[in-house]
């Protein structure tokens, strides 16, 4: 009776130890040789308050420095009014300019031009007009600066990241966090999305491949990730709150009991 108590006891330990698989593994539902055309087309826009660099070159050079002028100070100083900035100290020579709440920047010659709500082509594209008056054939590079993500929760490291590229997954967000840790909660992940002042949460599913079709796939400049507690850990978390309670309870009676006896 005594070894069969034990096998049952440790049959019952590994049963609620373990993990469900289905509520770990991520694609459960793809198959063998499945092939998925990704319906996602996600380009980013400039958006108030991001920082972009524009260089203008042309086979004249003396004619293109004109629009690389660059004030020398810091994002904090000279750029928190559209203006431009330069690195100041060795870092990329490339002027840099942050779009005011207008979505405007302070371009050198050519004066305020509006680039929120604009792709990376299009802004190019519209640069690259404007100095024709002024430069044969302008050459204009245009690229954000500050596409960043943030993932929370249940990570193996959560905090901000920097995107060189301006595109990246939930799936590349995670695992620059490291993955989710074994608490994280799988099929309920939140994705908030801010645009124009108005906060939008998304949650997909890493457990189904219908994550590939949804609509937040491809992450934005300033999205946060954000990974629930499963349920095990909240429970785990409600124990440990609660008998630190009661710690801190019987602690109180005893210090409480303890002062009338002296007394």
């Amino acid at each position: 009776m005594r070894y069969r108590f034990l096998f049952l006891l440790l049959l019952l330990i590994s049963v609620f130890s373990c993990k469900v698989p289905g509520d770990v593994v991520y694609f459960q539902d793809s198959e063998n040789l499945e092939q998925i055309a990704s319906t996602n087309s996600f380009t980013p826009v400039f958006k108030v308050d991001d920082i972009v660099s524009i260089l203008v070159s042309a086979s004249d050079m003396d004619a293109a420095r004109p629009f690389n002028l660059m004030g020398g100070s810091s994002i904090s100083g000279g750029a928190e009014n559209g203006g431009s900035t330069g690195s100041g100290g060795g870092g990329s020579s490339e002027p840099t300019y942050l779009i005011d709440e207008e979505g405007n920047i302070d371009f050198p010659v050519l004066g305020k031009l509006k680039i929120s709500g604009l792709t990376r082509i299009e802004a190019k594209e519209m640069i690259k007009e404007k100095l024709k008056v002024y430069i044969n054939d302008p050459i204009v590079s245009v690229r954000l600066q500050n596409f960043k993500i943030t993932v929370l929760g249940e990570v193996s490291s959560p905090g901000a990241y920097t995107i060189p590229n301006e595109r990246v997954t939930i799936i590349e967000a995670l695992g620059m966090a490291g993955d989710l840790t074994i608490k994280g909660k799988r099929a309920n992940v939140m994705v908030i999305r801010e645009n124009e002042g108005v906060n939008t949460y998304h949650r997909v599913d890493l457990t189904s491949k219908t994550i590939f079709e949804s609509p937040v796939y491809y992450l934005a400049q300033n999205d946060v990730l954000y990974v629930e507690p499963n349920n095990a850990q909240i429970r785990t978390s409600k124990a440990n709150s609660n008998t630190l309670a009661i710690i801190l309870s019987l602690f109180g009676v005893v210090v409480t009991t303890i002062g009338l006896i002296i007394r």
